[in-house]
């Protein structure tokens, strides 16, 4: 009877070849499955002695055949238990749990019927099955029931003898099951959540992608929609002037295929006084008066790469929202503001991904975006806090 607590008992032991390295089932739990199941040769020899003695051989035959059977069925139902562990499922459904055992159950008792109180080892890995496959509380009450059984038939049958040790085999090999399935369980929900951490993280770099990109091009295709507008108009009226605009789209259009690269490589590339002279070129060429600092040192290096994004942000809003004639830009150590004497933006335009973006920019260094509306004219503010 110990050799059948310690089948089961190994079955702990078999852990490290349960799972893989994602956490899921690994291809060797199967195996340590199956070399268990040779505590079933005490039972199988019984019935291939039977089998070939002067006594019952059909019944010897009978018994051969259903400890294999059982064998078989048990480690299908492991690969079933498995199969569904690899779905991250935690537990198989009721009713078919329920089928398996009364499967199982049925061939140990033609195992009993066949060759007597040894087919009653079988009882065991049913006990096995229970736990992996029962919920907690249903798999505690099926425990106590198999070793009800087994004291009873004991005791009661004739030509019996007790059973301690095979009650003792039961109950450790459920507790023994009972840790392994709560690991698993355990790995189930790590893994879990390792796959839900992943998409979150893909899911917020797809949200950080569209916008860099929304900041990036809106502003570079704002710029060029209305220098390629001027250039239009200037084509009769001003030929010179209208290359010289022609000549600035081509380089613009390089600039922001340029952008877009080091978007796409993970950079972020922006400097304040390049968004600045980007901000006095955009509202020339929109007619739009800017009054813009001339130097940016009194800012700190930390701040550079946020206030570059603002002044890129206010600048874009001013030109395709606002219908303003004037625009200015202040810089101090702590703070950046764009400010204009136009309408303000379009109801859906603070909805939009560029807003959004510099608030999570701001945020992530401390501090928060603010914006108003003057008399007339809006301002966009980000400061520290």
């Amino acid at each position: 009877m110990t050799t059948t607590v310690s089948a089961v008992s190994s079955e702990l032991d078999a852990t490290g070849g349960w799972t893989s390295r994602d956490g899921r089932p690994g291809r060797y739990g199967v195996v340590f499955a199956g070399v268990w199941l040779v505590f079933l040769l005490d039972p199988l020899r019984e019935a291939w002695h039977l089998a070939w003695s002067e006594g019952d051989r059909a019944a010897g035959w009978i018994g051969v055949l259903a400890t294999l059977a059982f064998a078989a069925s048990y480690i299908a139902v492991f690969v079933w238990v498995r199969a569904t562990r690899r779905r991250l499922q935690a537990r198989v459904p009721l009713p078919s749990a329920l089928l398996a055992l009364g499967a199982l159950s049925a061939l140990m008792l033609v195992m009993v019927l066949a060759i007597g109180q040894a087919g009653m080892a079988a009882i065991v890995y049913i006990t096995v099955v229970g736990v992996l496959c029962l919920p907690t509380w249903w798999a505690l009450g099926f425990t106590v029931l198999l070793a009800v059984v087994v004291e009873v038939t004991g005791r009661t049958v004739p030509g019996w003898t007790e059973q301690g040790g095979l009650t003792f085999a039961v109950c450790t090999s459920a507790f023994a099951m009972w840790g392994v399935s709560q690991l698993m369980l355990r790995n189930l929900d790590l893994l879990s959540a390792k796959e839900e951490n992943a998409r979150l993280a893909v899911a917020d770099e797809r949200n950080r992608f569209a916008r860099d990109l929304h900041d990036i091009l809106g502003h570079s295709l704002t710029v060029i929609t209305v220098k390629a507008e001027l250039a239009n108009r200037l084509l009769d009226v001003d030929p010179s002037r209208a290359r010289s605009e022609l000549a600035d789209l081509e380089r613009l259009s390089r600039d922001a295929l340029a952008d877009v690269r080091r978007a796409v490589e993970g950079y972020r590339d922006l400097t304040l006084p390049g968004e600045l002279a980007r901000a006095r070129e955009a509202l020339r060429a929109a007619d739009i008066e800017a009054d813009l600092p001339n130097s940016t040192d009194e800012v700190p290096s930390e701040l550079r790469e946020l206030f570059a994004w603002t002044v890129r942000e206010g600048v874009t809003n001013v030109i395709r929202h606002s219908r303003a004639h004037r625009c200015s830009i202040r810089l101090a150590a702590d703070r950046v503001e764009v400010c204009d004497d136009g309408t303000g933006p379009a109801p859906d335009a603070e909805r939009g991904h560029g807003l959004d973006g510099l608030r999570e920019r701001a945020a992530a260094l401390g501090a928060v975006l603010v914006t108003r509306t003057l008399e007339p004219g809006f301002a966009l503010q980000v400061s520290v806090r």
